[in-house]
């Protein structure tokens, strides 16, 4: 019988249905476990920058293919985030083994000897044989998992977040269609990734890419302190459009017109004008562990490279990955904390060396700019 169809007794609860999340549920499902993702957020689509997907190669498992298909058609490319999250949700869904909670908060989450649960804001009590944290940088999961270390630390510069609609751009600052996938720009105070995101099955011609501006910026960590989105090394929020103050955007639209060049620098400016942008401190977690008993940790809850590393995302597909390949024998009993034990075996190095590959640059980058 095909082990993707297999039915194994044993169930998981995977916390945060985000690209990491889903990928998890779908790799557990595709086990023949049954999989409860929830969410705090509800069923509304969301938006996200474009990301480096990586593509397949020749020693791929099913589970592997399958979510690089999702992902990308199996192909190394640009993607939009919010196009990854529709696939995998809509593969989700189809799966009578997931079971996809969404306006569901957790409160608390706790373990013993025999099974892993949430409970719910509502005072539900949500358990499996194991429990997963895919639940972002700012985890939950993962102080049940790493007390000592429970939060991802400020890495010491800004990243401003842009995606501008080819066709809100005049016809002539709109790049040609040999245009590259991805561009750098450089400036006095960081430095702008460029990224031409086409959605799947798009018509050539038919202005419907979209633009995306990554911008690193070294000389505002003063500005995000006194706002209160970074206190000491801890990072509590970001800064979304409307809340970014006017004279931040009218310097940033300043340095986009005496730096950048088209169609990035007509794709921000439009953006500024919009708001439609959003300053994210970033952030950095190297895990000491992923896993505890019958709780792991998964994607940017097990560990957050700096996005100049490209890597977030493809580490997030191998968690699924491995953790699926580890799961085949069962999780009931003690074969689940076994389990758990064999997937942080074969990623925590790896992850660690991920992580670290991109903290010598933020020391660089993030000092610069104090």
């Amino acid at each position: 019988m095909d082990k993707m169809n297999d039915r194994k007794s044993g169930s998981v609860v995977v916390v945060g249905a985000s690209l990491s999340g889903l990928m998890t549920g779908i790799a557990l499902a595709k086990e023949g476990l049954q999989v409860t993702i929830v969410d705090k957020v509800s069923e509304e689509p969301r938006s996200g920058s474009g990301l480096q997907v990586d593509g397949g190669g020749f020693t791929q498992t099913k589970t592997e293919k399958l979510l690089k298909n999702l992902a990308s058609g199996g192909k190394r490319s640009i993607q939009l985030w919010s196009s990854i999250e529709s696939r995998l949700r809509d593969e989700a869904q189809a799966d009578e083994r997931i079971n996809l909670r969404y306006n569901t908060r957790v409160q608390a989450v706790d373990q013993d000897e025999y099974a892993a649960w949430v409970i719910t804001d509502q005072g539900e009590k949500i358990h499996g044989d194991l429990l997963i944290g895919a639940d972002g940088h700012n985890s939950q999961v993962r102080s049940m998992v790493a007390p000592h270390k429970p939060d991802a630390t400020f890495a010491g510069y800004i990243v401003w977040i842009a995606t501008t609609d080819e066709s809100d751009l005049p016809e002539e600052k709109r790049p040609g269609h040999h245009y590259p996938e991805v561009s750098m720009l450089e400036s006095h105070s960081g430095f702008l990734f460029g990224s031409i995101i086409s959605p799947a099955n798009a018509v050539v011609g038919s202005a419907s890419r979209r633009i995306g501006c990554t911008w690193y910026d070294n000389s505002r960590n003063d500005v995000f302190r006194h706002l209160g989105c970074v206190e000491g090394s801890v990072v509590h929020h970001s800064l979304k459009g409307m809340d970014i103050p006017e004279e931040i955007i009218r310097d940033l639209a300043d340095q986009v017109m005496d730096y950048w060049s088209d169609p990035w620098k007509s794709a921000m400016l439009h953006a500024l004008e919009n708001r439609n942008l959003t300053g994210i401190p970033i952030k950095e977690y190297v895990p000491d562990q992923l896993v505890n008993g019958r709780i792991g940790l998964v994607g940017d809850a097990a560990h957050v490279p700096a996005p100049i590393t490209a890597s977030g995302f493809n580490a997030s597909l191998q968690d699924a990955v491995d953790l699926g390949k580890c799961v085949t024998k069962g999780i009931e009993g003690m074969s689940g904390t076994k389990a758990l034990k064999k997937y942080e075996s074969l990623r925590l190095d790896k992850v660690r060396k991920m992580v670290e590959s991109g903290k010598s640059y933020s020391r660089a980058f993030g000092l610069a700019g104090r």
